[in-house]
């Protein structure tokens, strides 16, 4: 990392690494977070992303590598970076016997300095909620409940790790509300997500994570901007006993249509990703009719962060 950036930054990571057995969780993972930003992990489960957050949260020990927060060493501070930092865990165990409001207050009885409880209710919109037991609250009132929790003591930092997962999506929508308030008060934010347009909405920066290493790190939409197509066009060649032989002898063939820059072909669905969008869609509906071809599930769309990781690693982000 330059020294300018770390030299601004609320969290250093450098040559994390966690092994469990012969398996290198996390790989060498190094990156910086400035103050007050939006930093997303954002990949595949199993990219490492959880278990990056919790070294840096302090829930499991660095094999190798440094971490500061504020200022403060993970392995050494452990105790000031705990004062300065929020976590909102993947799977988080709540009293389900407590009432929302007895539950912030047992929270907030953990630490020095805390926030008052009215206002933090009803900014993760729970206040009509304080007198209700945890059991009955919703997913997605009990991830703001968790949210809530991670606030409590006024963090500078906020961790969440995939806080909108199996959420429908009004859940999710108001939790991307939550987010974005957090950044203008000046939070400083690490969401983990293997959702891409969730990533693109709320992250000012986005490291993408893939079998445990940082694979590519820098804006949505900069890194968009890496590939060299502007465009996507998906279709699929019509079934058939000879489908496999026809898709595999036409991905040499639409390889050359006018713009495209790269073919991929995945559980029989052709995407083409080119730079001229039209001299393409043009130069494809004629080989398909040359060559007998109705094309079905034709679409269009622009390039998006699932291409960008798709182009690195060819895999998609949902994909093991």
């Amino acid at each position: 990392m330059a020294a300018t950036e770390t030299a601004t930054a609320v969290i250093e990571a450098e040559g994390l690494v966690k092994r469990y057995g012969d398996l290198r969780a996390v790989d060498g993972v190094s990156f910086a977070v400035r103050p007050g930003e939006v930093f997303g992990l954002l990949g595949p489960n199993g990219a490492g992303k959880t278990t990056t957050m919790e070294m840096l949260e302090g829930l499991r020990t660095l094999d190798e590598g440094t971490a500061r927060i504020a200022g403060f060493d993970v392995r050494r501070d452990l105790r000031r970076v705990k004062e300065v930092i929020g976590v909102q865990l993947q799977l988080t165990s709540l009293f389900e016997l407590l009432t929302v409001e007895e539950i912030v207050r047992l929270y907030a009885s953990f630490y020095r300095k805390t926030v008052p409880i009215g206002p933090l209710l009803e900014d993760v919109m729970l206040t009509e909620k304080r007198r209700d037991r945890v059991k009955h609250l919703s997913g997605g009132q009990k991830q703001r409940l968790a949210i809530a929790l991670a606030l409590v003591n006024d963090p500078a930092v906020v961790f969440l790790d995939e806080p909108t997962t199996g959420l429908d999506p009004q859940a999710r929508r108001s939790l991307w509300d939550i987010i974005r308030r957090l950044k203008e008060r000046g939070k400083t934010v690490v969401l983990s997500t293997h959702y891409m347009d969730e990533a693109e909405a709320l992250c000012d920066r986005i490291c993408l994570m893939d079998r445990g290493r940082v694979i590519a790190l820098d804006t949505p939409r900069a890194l968009v901007r890496m590939l060299r197509f502007d465009s996507a066009v998906e279709f699929r060649l019509p079934g058939g006993d000879a489908v496999a032989e026809t898709e595999a002898s036409a991905e040499e063939h639409l390889a050359r249509i006018d713009g495209v820059t790269r073919v991929i072909r995945r559980d029989g669905l052709f995407v083409l990703y080119t730079d001229r969008l039209e001299e393409t869609l043009a130069a494809l509906v004629r080989w398909s009719a040359e060559n007998g071809f109705a094309l079905r599930e034709l679409a269009t769309r622009t390039a998006t962060l699932e291409d960008v990781f798709l182009h690195l690693t060819g895999r998609g982000l949902r994909e093991p």
